[in-house]
């Protein structure tokens, strides 16, 4: 894929032009307080995985409505935590087997890896987590389940489970070690759900020291829609082109998701990376969250010539080289 999307030096100053619901604030917090309302003690099973550097468990915690949502809980093994480290996945992933336990607990992390619910279809890695909601008339997949309205959009739901398994997280970590520090991560979909829960989780008190948004989707909607053709944005394209003139109601609900809204609350320190390249998610959308951070202490990696692989294992290092530094 060729250049298609601003010049680097303007996406260094662009921000997209999206509309923030005067009751956002208000929205978000109701919608937590709900969620803490139904929440109960997690579960946590040991799972033997055949490794012996780290030690696995299936984790069960509630979500939003007290939904069972389902995680695996890395941690190295013999050692206490240098810090915990929730990840998010990306679109259509799920959270795989237990012994597929990737860098992070290599690296002297607890890792607490989070299923989405209704998701986990693709890239060979199974989902175990069900969505229980029901949606009105959507396109395929999970772009527009719900979208008439924020208070049933699907991304209500995810948001309020990826706060809750920061939660979670930091109870599982505190049980390993006091005060240990929590980060947030995740790829795609995975990165824009880490901006959004790092929001919510500040905001209502819980502590984050950092997070990493890797190439995030879920930013910048309205650019977004209308600059790149491909999935799973094209997903809300499908949705309007046969729901026509429910364009504003469709955009209202979105600015209730968008990464760049949370953005704009978040002053804990952040990595970015954004591929200029990248057709799923254009880069001037992840600059716009960028831009619009909320704090000083920020940084991004940019890769010329990457589509939505971005920097890969490359973008894997300069996490673990920024997260050491912070420890």
């Amino acid at each position: 894929m060729a250049l298609f999307d601003l010049p680097l030096d303007q996406l260094r100053e662009y921000r997209a032009d999206v509309a923030e619901p005067s009751d956002f604030d208000a929205f978000w917090a109701d919608t937590i307080a709900q969620t803490r309302a139904a929440a109960w003690e997690p579960r946590v099973e040991r799972t033997d995985t055949g490794l012996s550097l780290v030690e696995t468990s299936d984790v069960v915690f509630s979500g939003f409505a007290g939904d069972e949502i389902r995680a695996w809980w890395h941690v190295p093994s013999g050692t206490a935590p240098r810090a915990v480290v929730v990840e998010f996945l990306g679109y259509s992933g799920g959270r795989g087997l237990p012994h597929e336990v990737g860098a992070w607990p290599l690296a002297g992390y607890a890792h607490l890896y989070v299923d989405t619910r209704g998701q986990g279809w693709h890239h060979s890695r199974p989902g175990a987590t069900a969505d229980p909601h029901g949606s009105g008339p959507s396109a395929p997949g999970k772009m527009t389940q719900g979208i008439d309205d924020p208070a049933s959009y699907y991304y209500r739901r995810v948001f309020a489970d990826a706060f809750r398994a920061i939660e979670t997280a930091r109870e599982l970590g505190a049980a390993l070690a006091p005060d240990v520090p929590l980060y947030v991560t995740g790829a795609s979909q995975g990165g824009g759900i880490a901006i959004a829960a790092t929001a919510l989780a500040t905001s209502a008190g819980v502590p984050v020291a950092g997070v990493m948004p890797d190439v995030p989707f879920l930013c910048a909607f309205p650019r977004a829609t209308t600059i790149t053709d491909a999935m799973p944005y094209r997903e809300i394209a499908n949705h309007l082109a046969t729901h026509r003139g429910l364009q504003e109601r469709v955009y209202r609900t979105l600015s209730y998701v968008d990464g760049v809204n949370f953005a704009r609350r978040i002053t804990v320190p952040a990595l970015f990376s954004v591929a200029l390249m990248d057709v799923i998610c254009p880069p001037s959308t992840v600059f716009s969250a960028y831009n619009s951070w909320g704090g000083e202490d920020r940084a991004i990696e940019v890769y010329p010539f990457n589509d939505h692989e971005g920097g890969g294992a490359f973008q894997r290092r300069a996490q673990l080289d920024w997260l050491a530094a912070r420890i």
